[in-house]
């Protein structure tokens, strides 16, 4: 199971591509976002539905309804129920109510004029040479189940006020046949699927994301950035190594920087376009991802204890071969630090035997730096970059390579005067 907790995709992703009108395809788009694709092909599949809707976008980009209209008539349908036999009784005709047939002939009504302007106005306009073969499917069977309704005719007949007793037998019958045949739940699933494409693809266009390349051997990243933020900064990163070593001083944007990284990787493998003007994504398996830090009181572990295992859960799927992606930001904080830095620096060269999977870890330890892995680039090392300006620590979010010497604690430290204050007298 992967740990994507961290990443906040309900609460600061899915507002980014979330442009649905109904609560079901709200629904059906937050399965997508929460289920990464397993091959390459599924990825490059979606990419391509994705792309389709863009390239129609002259026809869908005014694509909307009134949603109450939707849910009525799901409703409707949902719980429709028609006996021709028992219908055409005097018995039945002799009971029913004006009522109730008032009420059963508006929402036969609600549904034609519905099912015409979605139909009309955008499923019968759209280009489908467009989108992948299987997906070409999906669209003709919606416009199929609309076609079956006859919506001109019965659309006509209501706009001149012709339309008689008759005429909603015949609807009925249709969606009696329709329900029957269990194809009105199939129409909803693939219509709220639908609606969730075009919700994704919404977002691509207005926050001009870009399709990553994915299935490469290394992880590329141009001009990415964390898409959450109002100001964000946008950086470069390429892999030459599967350890990637992140250092710099609290306040500079290590776990942003993480999180963006990682909500790149992560898009690409639910085939949306991500926050970057170029990428090229290894194919993963397996996402564990611990930025926030958290206590695990329920299972009784300490965050230490709870980093233990995380990080023995994953190690154990890379060690059986599994392409993992894995971000561990400050780990082993919590203990001193000799032990830190042997348990990391054990990790750091443990890790670097798995090369099909990708491991980012930060850490604040400077004497990491100093360790053969490091030395001999087998793990790559990054830094945040921070520059002092009349003693004052100045953030620029750049990541850079290498290794960042700059003492911010310190710094403050002494800039707040404290070491005068604890001056032996």
């Amino acid at each position: 199971m992967n740990s994507i907790q961290d990443l906040n995709l309900e609460r600061e992703i899915l507002p980014l591509f979330n442009f649905t009108l109904n609560d079901f395809s709200k629904k059906a788009l937050l399965h997508i976002l929460n289920n990464p694709l397993s091959t390459e092909s599924k990825i490059i599949e979606r990419q391509n539905v994705l792309n389709g809707f863009l390239e129609n976008n002259n026809i869908l980009n005014d694509y909307s309804y009134t949603p109450l209209y939707l849910k009525e008539v799901h409703n409707f349908l949902t719980h429709f129920s028609y006996d021709k036999k028992r219908e055409n009784s005097l018995k039945y005709r002799i009971l029913i109510s004006k009522k109730e047939k008032y009420q059963r002939q508006s929402k036969l009504i609600q549904l034609v004029l519905f099912f015409y302007r979605i139909h009309s106005y955008y499923f019968k306009r759209i280009n489908s040479k467009h989108f992948p073969k299987d997906y070409k499917k999906k669209l003709q069977n919606l416009n199929d189940f609309f076609i079956g309704f006859n919506l001109d005719h019965y659309e006509f007949l209501i706009r001149e006020q012709k339309i008689k007793d008759k005429h909603f037998k015949e609807i009925s019958e249709i969606i009696s046949k329709l329900k029957k045949n269990i194809q009105i739940s199939e129409f909803w699933e693939d219509f709220f699927l639908f609606e969730a494409y075009l919700s994704i693809s919404i977002g691509v266009f207005k926050h001009k994301y870009n399709f990553p390349k994915i299935g490469t051997s290394q992880l590329s990243l141009s001009s990415f950035y964390h898409p959450a933020l109002k100001n964000p900064i946008e950086n470069n990163f390429d892999s030459n190594s599967n350890v990637i070593l992140l250092t710099g001083p609290n306040m500079s944007g290590k776990s942003t920087l993480l999180k963006a990284i990682s909500l790149c990787v992560y898009l690409g493998h639910v085939g949306f376009a991500i926050p970057a003007l170029k990428a090229e994504i290894p194919l993963f398996h397996n996402f564990a991802i611990h930025i926030n830090h958290r206590d695990n009181l329920l299972n009784g572990y300490s965050h230490f204890m709870t980093e233990v295992k995380n990080l023995k859960n994953i190690a154990l799927k890379a060690a059986n071969n599994e392409n993992c992606f894995a971000v561990f930001d400050e780990l082993f904080n919590g203990t001193n630090a000799e032990d830190a830095f042997d348990i990391i620096s054990t990790t750091l060269k443990g890790l670097t035997q798995f090369n099909k999977s990708i491991f980012f870890i930060s850490s604040h330890l400077q004497q990491l730096k100093e360790i053969d892995e490091v030395s001999n680039r087998n793990v790559s090392s990054y830094y945040i970059d921070c520059v002092l300006k009349n003693q004052t620590p100045t953030f620029t979010y750049k990541l850079k390579k290498g290794w960042s010497d700059i003492k911010v604690g310190k710094v403050l430290f002494e800039k707040e005067g404290l070491v005068d204050i604890f001056k032996t007298k």
